[in-house]
């Protein structure tokens, strides 16, 4: 349109910090067989989004272990989060244990994980796949472990996979297998009630409610750990894990020195117990080599922000390069992080546009490089107590019998 000879015209300028209102990381993806499930409603090798509050969803979902994923679930939200978004991917049950697992495992391909965000309209970002621990043998991963790491990282999600919880030994040879900060295996299964019958279910989907009613507590954001929190809705343990605060040597101890994370009983009046009754989650770390990303809730606030920069930078995306656009990218991306200071999501941040690596060569093709420097915040671990006499003390107590006995005539 042509500018008015006489009048007026209005415009608004793109080269200005732009927020970006991030991604909601609570969404899970549940992928295991259900044979009484209603075929229509939940189709085999098709994704489909719930929420875990909708009763007549979860009548359709029969009474397998898509089943029991949801109500694991339900029992750890709290006050008025009475649901959660949870993506159900059904898979055929196979002739055995290892049909089943490989059913589970070619619906993890990148492939078909890669499709369901488009299917659905929602990134699940917390995913658990039954029988994790199903293996061949001892000395080789699942076929379930060997492909949650890909499907994962396809997601920018994480995982909690259930390992044999027979004993330490195997579920931490199990561990063994797994090398990925998205993983994080945990090494207890869950006693439930199936009406008056005592039955043993898999604890994952359980951790995977945890981690969405921390995120709940949280605004939604995924910064908090879930280490130290009830584990509702459960009757007991598949086994009991000798665990102390006080003595590393504990089975529970030597189980989490190994990064195989356990749910430990209250003790009332014992010292070093976990808490004084019920059933405690206690685990912060993935199965990846080194300390760099080790705790889970760092690589998930991580994530969180890489989704955030994202929705900043595609803003910018097209439009030719100027300094004042240039600027206000780098802007957007400080005033994000700043933020998350503010909240103590992050303990620290760096933005930085560096001359060395972004030449005059580089700008003529359209290439520009930031450098961030992000510090995630850790989980509180261990509490180190020196414990010494206090010498001044005695002193005022001196200086207090002496006080006193001046005041005597």
């Amino acid at each position: 349109m042509s500018d008015p000879v006489f009048g007026m015209t209005f415009s608004r300028p793109d080269d200005e910090p732009v927020p970006a209102l991030g991604a909601d990381f609570s969404k899970g993806l549940f992928v295991e067989a259900s044979t009484d499930a209603d075929a229509t409603a939940f189709p085999i090798g098709q994704p489909v989004r719930i929420s875990t509050a909708d009763a007549g969803m979860l009548a359709k979902l029969g009474t397998g272990p898509l089943r029991d994923a949801v109500n694991a679930v339900n029992s750890q939200l709290n006050g008025l989060n009475a649901g959660a978004d949870v993506t159900i991917y059904r898979v055929a049950e196979g002739a055995n244990g290892a049909a089943t697992a490989a059913n589970i495992a070619t619906a993890l391909a990148p492939t078909n994980i890669a499709s369901i965000p488009s299917a659905v309209n929602a990134t699940p970002r917390l995913v658990w796949a039954g029988r994790g621990a199903y293996r061949v043998d001892m000395d080789t991963a699942g076929p379930v472990a060997a492909a949650l790491h890909a499907a994962c990282e396809r997601l920018l999600a994480v995982s909690v996979i259930d390992v044999d919880d027979t004993s330490a030994a195997n579920a931490i040879d199990a561990r063994e297998t797994l090398n990925s900060e998205r993983i994080m295996p945990i090494g207890v299964a869950a006693r439930v009630y199936s009406g008056s019958n005592l039955v043993t279910k898999p604890m994952g989907p359980r951790i995977i409610g945890l981690f969405q009613r921390v995120d709940s507590e949280n605004g939604g954001k995924p910064f908090e750990p879930i280490a130290n929190r009830a584990v509702y809705g459960i009757a007991g343990l598949s086994r009991q894990i000798p665990f102390s605060l006080l003595d590393g040597s504990t089975e529970g101890q030597q189980m989490l020195e190994s990064e195989v994370s356990i749910v430990a009983a209250g003790e009332s009046g014992v010292d070093g117990s976990i808490a004084d009754g019920g059933f405690v989650f206690i685990g912060t770390d993935n199965t990846t080599t080194g300390e760099l990303w080790k705790q889970i809730h760092q690589v998930r606030g991580a994530d969180y922000l890489t989704v955030k920069m994202m929705e900043i930078t595609r803003q910018f995306l097209g439009p030719k390069i100027s300094a004042a656009r240039v600027e206000a990218w780098i802007n957007s991306l400080k005033f994000m992080l700043r933020d998350h200071k503010g909240n103590d999501d992050i303990l620290g941040y760096e933005v930085k546009f560096d001359a060395n690596k972004n030449s005059p060569e580089e700008i003529r093709l359209g290439h520009l490089l930031v450098n961030l420097g992000i510090e995630p915040a850790p989980s509180f671990k261990l509490a180190r107590h020196e414990v010494r006499r206090y010498r001044p003390a005695v002193e005022g107590l001196v200086a207090d019998i002496i006080a006193r006995l001046s005041t005597v005539n």
